[in-house]
């Protein structure tokens, strides 16, 4: 994928996200799409709800299936200065995706990595609500810069954005901040603003979970027609104060989040060849704890650098016998099954990859290769204890 250069080879990945359907979740994207585009910022969307895709129309991108490179990287619709892919395109208009899990897997990465980008500053990813399989394949697959959860005022919509939240946060995806949409109806005739949904509760959720609060979107009768019209609101209606706030929101997310948080990602390390190191991140002493900014290996082990300025050594036989995955851990109670006796003394690590923010992928000389070890996982085990730097 040919990206702007942002100090890692790869545009910033935001993903829009909800606890649940229904509170405008791709609205917000397509509107602060443009508003970002106006601003001189060369942005993409991929509508990433493959079950029910709905960007192609609020955009306006025209019907027809997508062309394709001599490479044969897919070429991007465009509207409205922004580049567009997604399901809806690929489809007939009123054919299901009936797909399981893994085809939607595919997809996905697909959207990303095959799709002719060119030149990237900020590439925004529409979710479908939820916190489920979607959400968790974009955040192993990818490096995403953050997220931004959109919630109504109402207690049930607040409460689940609030799991949405967590989910994001187990998976190292930093949380840009809390919009609260359909905050109150403005009359056209007389002004006066009714609180449909209650009010403020975006904002108290933010604060209670130290996350940013990043705007107010009123509710707006004209939302429905520029949607439908395929002519965001920041274009049809550019002076409204639901297009004034969507460009607050969009100019907040386009400032914040460029800086680089840990390890430059995503790299595959093989150390048998020595190639694909990752880049380390700026030195750190104040950074959370389960926030990993370096790697190196010899024949000791795996030392891993934290953002806390803590360094800790591992030795390859301990981090097979730890492996999490389904073969080695029972994945309801947490028991091992791999019998220890099993592992050999000089077993080695051969291959390291990156799991999204979170996590690490491990391959080991006895050729197993399928545990995710989790940052915090890493960071809990007992190794060898480094002076800190």
């Amino acid at each position: 994928m040919a990206t702007a250069d942002t100090g890692r080879g790869l545009p910033r990945m935001i993903a829009i996200s909800s606890g649940k359907g229904g509170v405008g979740k791709s609205t917000v994207t397509a509107n602060i799409a443009v508003a970002m585009a106006e601003a001189g910022l060369r942005v993409g969307v991929v509508d990433a709800d493959v079950y029910g895709p709905s960007i192609p129309g609020m955009l306006g991108v025209a019907d027809g299936k997508p062309a394709m490179t001599p490479q044969g990287m897919v070429v991007p619709a465009e509207a409205h200065g922004i580049k567009v892919i997604s399901m809806a395109m690929l489809t007939d208009d009123d054919k299901p995706a009936i797909l399981r899990g893994p085809m939607v897997s595919k997809y996905l990465q697909m959207f990303v990595r095959q799709v002719d980008w060119g030149a990237l500053d900020i590439l925004l990813l529409d979710l479908p609500p939820g916190t489920g399989d979607i959400q968790l394949t974009l955040a192993q697959a990818f490096p995403l810069s953050g997220a931004i959860v959109v919630s109504t005022p109402q207690d049930v919509s607040l409460k689940i954005a609030r799991r949405g939240l967590r989910m994001m946060e187990q998976v190292n995806v930093p949380i840009l901040g809390v919009v609260e949409n359909m905050s109150g109806f403005t009359c056209p005739s007389c002004g006066s603003v009714t609180h449909i949904f209650h009010q403020g509760g975006g904002e108290a959720i933010a604060r209670e979970l130290g996350v940013a609060f990043l705007g107010r979107v009123p509710l707006d009768p004209a939302v429905v027609d520029s949607g439908d019209d395929g002519m965001p609101l920041v274009k049809s209606a550019p002076n409204s104060p639901a297009a004034l706030a969507y460009r607050q929101i969009a100019s907040t997310v386009g400032g914040i989040g460029a800086a680089g948080r840990g390890i430059a990602t995503p790299f595959t390390w093989m150390l048998t060849e020595g190639s694909g190191k990752p880049a380390p991140a700026a030195p750190s002493v104040d950074g959370p704890s389960d926030l990993l900014t370096a790697l190196d290996h010899d024949t000791t082990g795996l030392r891993l650098h934290w953002a806390d300025g803590h360094v800790q050594r591992l030795a390859p036989r301990d981090l097979r016998i730890a492996c999490p995955c389904a073969k080695c851990r029972d994945e309801v109670t947490g028991a091992r099954l791999l019998d220890p006796g099993t592992v050999p003394l000089d077993i080695r690590m051969t291959r390291i990859w990156s799991v999204g923010n979170y996590a690490l992928g491990l391959a080991f000389s006895d050729g197993h290769d399928t545990g995710i070890y989790t940052f915090r996982s890493l960071r809990s085990m007992q190794g060898a204890e480094l002076e800190d730097v």
